[in-house]
């Protein structure tokens, strides 16, 4: 039997060394990814993801962050990939390394420091986690391969968006290629476990094309004229919460996305309960939040 676990409670858990059953079993979260029915979470909730990791409480795009986010409980992160110079995919927002590394300390004359003009090697050396607090001194930059290994570990399931894919070409094939080495594209992460999005429709469609088992986001507010034409390579239409309203999620609800199923919305980035709320009510399927905790509770509690 499966039960959604609320954030605190898990924590709470995990704190006192115990593990949830009920009627004999261990308790767990319920499937509410794309596998599921309708990818919508137990009694109606939204689906909460840990935008960045817990991204309001850790530094952005690390593993301090996503390793947070479980401990509040959440199974669901998102994070950003980038491309570097020598070809590694990277967990990194901007596309430049200055907001959130030492990179102008420790190569200062290599203005304006892009991901690209960097090698993994040299982005290895960079603390990204001081910026955000000392106690998070040291952090990196991880790789792709090292982020899909740690949230793997902690059981939890990714929300992966390309960023940027004009600046990298082919990246599209090489984050599948990266997916699959590290046992992303099997059937259960598949169906359950994994969404990929992105600001751009090509890059979309190229997953899609590429790998059409997938359950991919475009990021955006196309208008109801359009959406017809964004239904035909993506599941999911994942616009700014200021940019929506409840007509505009229910016309997103009433096609079929390229799975067959009824279109998903997940909004961002909401931080405060009474947005969270507001957008619960519009009947949305998913929040994206740097603070999940606040979020939760506002839309179902602990």
């Amino acid at each position: 039997m499966y039960v959604r676990v609320r954030p605190a409670a898990a924590a709470a858990a995990a704190f006192l060394g115990f593990t949830l059953t009920l009627l004999g079993g261990t308790a767990s979260y319920a499937a509410t990814g794309p596998g599921s029915a309708t990818g919508r979470a137990v009694l109606g909730e939204p689906v909460v993801y840990a935008h960045r990791g817990a991204s309001a409480y850790a530094p952005e795009n690390t593993l301090a962050a996503i390793d947070l986010a479980m401990r509040l409980g959440f199974d669901w992160v998102e994070n950003d990939v980038q491309r570097t110079r020598d070809g590694e995919l990277v967990v990194i927002h901007d596309d430049t390394l200055a907001r959130t590394t030492n990179v102008e300390q420790v190569f200062p004359g290599r203005s304006p420091w892009k991901v690209k003009d960097f090698t993994a090697a040299e982005i290895a050396r960079l603390d990204a986690g001081s910026w955000f607090g000392e106690e998070y001194a040291g952090a990196r930059v991880p790789t792709l391969r090292q982020y899909l290994n740690r949230v793997q570990r902690n059981q939890q399931n990714l929300l992966l968006e390309i960023k940027k894919p004009e600046l990298y070409p082919g990246i599209e094939e090489q984050t599948l290629k990266v997916l699959e080495e590290a046992g992303w594209l099997d059937e259960r992460h598949v169906t359950q476990r994994l969404v990929v999005q992105s600001f751009s429709a090509d890059c979309v469609r190229i997953v899609h094309r590429l790998r059409p088992d997938l359950v991919t986001a475009f990021l955006g507010t196309p208008t109801v004229a359009d959406l017809p034409l964004y239904a035909e390579f993506t599941d999911r239409i994942n616009p700014w919460h200021t940019t929506i309203s409840a007509d505009w999620v229910a016309a997103v609800h009433g096609l079929l996305g390229a799975h067959g199923k009824a279109m998903e919305v997940d909004t961002w980035i909401v931080d405060d309960a009474a947005t969270a709320r507001k957008v619960q009510d519009m009947g949305v399927d998913g929040i994206i939040t740097n603070a999940p905790d606040v979020v939760q509770e506002a839309v179902g509690g602990f």
